[in-house]
This record gives structure tokens, C-alpha cells and sequence, in this order.
């Protein structure tokens, strides 16, 4: 392994650069979750929401067509405009209940979709586009703090942030603390946010989610993999790693993990790197939390949020939230 820098191609993400270079030498190894969504992540993770095992979706689908018009009613109490800002828009799945329903009811809003994906923007921005050809758009191809702070210092609008699809899953406390934090010096009294919470639940329900019965989760934590064969040159023979995932109850997290079944090393020529692996060794690559309405609250109260709104499924397995500043 060299000690000197590489030159990397430009189309390869540097972060997944640092990503691969510094997660496969910790121990344990580690990827970020972050980097699932290429363009064959986003196709399985396409079809993972569509799955029955997969409630999450459902769930969150649920809440924003059931409560609407209570949604609406607390991001403009005033009827005044406002600025509709997704952190992570993606293909804009839910959120287009909510926009579909604004524009019915001719409400003067600004949507700013916010994501790293020029591709994933784009296809978002067309649909939008042909779907509702007079709505005020305002794409962002940016991170979430960046667009959040350019779009506060070009409008006095009132802003109202969604962070939705359990996402927030994804960080440690630590880290979710920090988010919000952030947030809250980016936003002005009475801006909010709108988050997607996974609750807890029966562990089987959870468990079944993140392993479901068709293998799409598996597929999907190993197309990782395939990505960085495909981008730094790397030899991960797919069919030596497996999926596995577990849940512990007691402390809301679930945990996905690549495991190595055999003895072997792994070659990253772009990076100059020979990785290798123990007969059984892991690459932990996703924490996804479930929460507690307690931890919401104290979540709330750390940052110095205040929650103004709960809403949940019908089966109470998961809630959006409403965070004001």
C-alpha cells in the first residue's frame, strides 16, 4: 500500500475515495450507508419500498395523504408563502402527496428540493415540472447545510424543511444532535421541520424489514461493493460476501454488515490498496435507529426545538414529527 496521494479520476466521488481508503483499514472495517445510492442502488432501493416486508414506506405514505391538510395548516397558520425545502429529496415519492395537495388548494410555496444527485435532481425536477407545470420551483443540487444557508440569505420567506424517510436513523445520537443543531442556526423563529421517525416496535417486524424474504436488501448492501469495482477498479468477488443484518431491542438499532465467508484479499487499483479479510470478518455499513417518543422529545428539547406536531400510522409504527425553531 503507498503512503503518496493518487490521482483520481474526476468522476469518481473524492468522499467515496476517503471513504474506501480510511473505512477498510479501521477494524472493524466500515462503508458508509451514504454511498448505496448509485444508479443500480437507487433502482433496488426503488424496488425495497415497494416490498411487503419493507413497512416503512407505507407507513410514512400513509401519514402525509391521511393528515394533509393538518400538515398544511401548520407550515402556514397565516396562509403566507413559504418556502418547502427537502433535504435529501431523492425522487420525491412522498413529498408529491403534499405537493399535489398545496397545489389544489392554490397555496403561494416555494418548493426547494435539496440533493447531492445532480441525476436523482434533474429526473425530480422534470416530473415536477410535467406534473404541475406552475409550481414555483427551486432546485438545489448542494449539501443540506450549504443550500439551507444560500436559500435563508436569498429569501425572508418562512421556511419549512422536510427530512423525511427515517433518515435520521442513519446517525449516531451524537451525530443526530449535531444535525439538529446545525439546523437550528440555519433557520429563523418560527421556521420548522418536518422529520420521518421509525418507531420502536416488535423486533421481528424490524428484523424482517432489513432482511426481507425476496433478498432485495441483500442485493442492495451488496451493490456497494459493485460500485467500487466499478469506480476504483476494485476485484470484490461478489459471491464471497454475504448480508447480514441484526436488531437490538434494547438499544433501537439496526445494524447491516457485509461478511467476508472466506479468507481472502481484495485489490483496489485505483487507490493502490490490498485489502484483506478474515474467514467471517464484517464491513459494517448502515446503523438505522428506531426511536422512542421520548428520545423525540429529548431530541427536540436538546436542540432547542420545540415539537408542535406528532403524527402517526395507523399501526403506530412510525411518525413524522414536526420540529419549530
Amino acid at each position: 500500500m503507498t503512503s503518496e496521494p493518487l490521482t483520481i479520476s474526476n468522476e469518481v466521488d473524492p468522499a467515496l475515495v476517503e471513504e474506501v481508503r480510511a473505512g477498510l483499514q479501521t477494524i472493524p472495517k466500515r462503508l458508509s450507508s451514504r454511498f448505496f445510492y448509485d444508479a443500480e442502488g437507487s433502482r433496488i432501493f426503488a424496488e425495497i419500498m415497494h416490498s411487503p416486508d419493507y413497512y416503512l414506506t407505507r407507513s410514512e405514505y400513509e401519514i402525509l395523504d391521511t393528515y394533509k391538510a393538518d400538515f398544511l395548516r401548520q407550515f402556514t397558520p397565516d396562509n403566507r408563502p413559504f418556502d418547502l425545502v427537502e433535504l435529501g429529496a431523492g425522487d420525491g415519492l412522498k413529498t408529491k402527496i403534499l405537493l399535489a395537495f398545496l397545489e389544489s388548494q392554490h397555496v403561494d410555496f416555494t418548493y426547494a428540493p435539496v440533493d447531492i444527485s445532480a441525476d436523482a435532481l434533474e429526473g425530480l425536477v422534470i416530473d415536477v415540472r410535467r406534473q404541475w407545470p406552475d409550481l414555483q420551483l427551486n432546485p438545489r443540487h448542494d449539501d443540506y447545510f450549504s443550500a439551507l444557508e444560500h436559500l435563508s440569505n436569498e429569501t425572508n420567506s418562512r421556511k419549512v424543511v422536510l427530512f423525511l424517510g427515517s433518515n435520521i436513523g442513519n446517525f449516531t445520537p451524537d451525530e443526530a444532535v449535531d444535525f439538529y443543531q446545525q439546523l437550528y442556526n440555519r433557520l429563523q423563529p418560527g421556521d420548522l421541520i418536518l422529520t420521518g421517525f421509525d418507531l420502536q416496535k416488535h423486533p421481528a417486524v424490524i428484523h424482517t424489514a432489513y432482511n426481507d424474504r425476496q433478498g432485495l436488501t441483500r442485493a442492495f448492501n451488496l451493490n456497494l461493493l459493485r460500485r467500487i469495482n466499478r469506480e476504483l477498479d476494485a476485484n470484490f468477488d461478489l459471491a464471497t460476501f454475504d448480508h447480514y443484518e441484526t436488531y437490538n431491542p434494547e438499544t433501537g438499532e439496526a445494524r447491516s454488515y457485509l461478511v467476508s465467508q472466506k479468507a481472502q484479499a481484495v485489490e483496489i487499483k485505483a487507490l493502490d490498496m490490498r485489502v484483506p479479510f478474515q474467514h467471517g470478518e464484517i464491513i459494517h455499513t448502515e446503523i438505522s435507529r428506531k426511536f422512542t417518543r421520548m428520545q423525540i422529545e429529548q431530541l427536540a428539547q436538546q436542540t432547542g426545538f420545540s415539537m408542535t406536531g406528532w403524527f402517526t400510522d395507523s399501526k403506530g409504527y412510525f411518525a413524522d414529527v414536526v420540529f419549530e425553531r
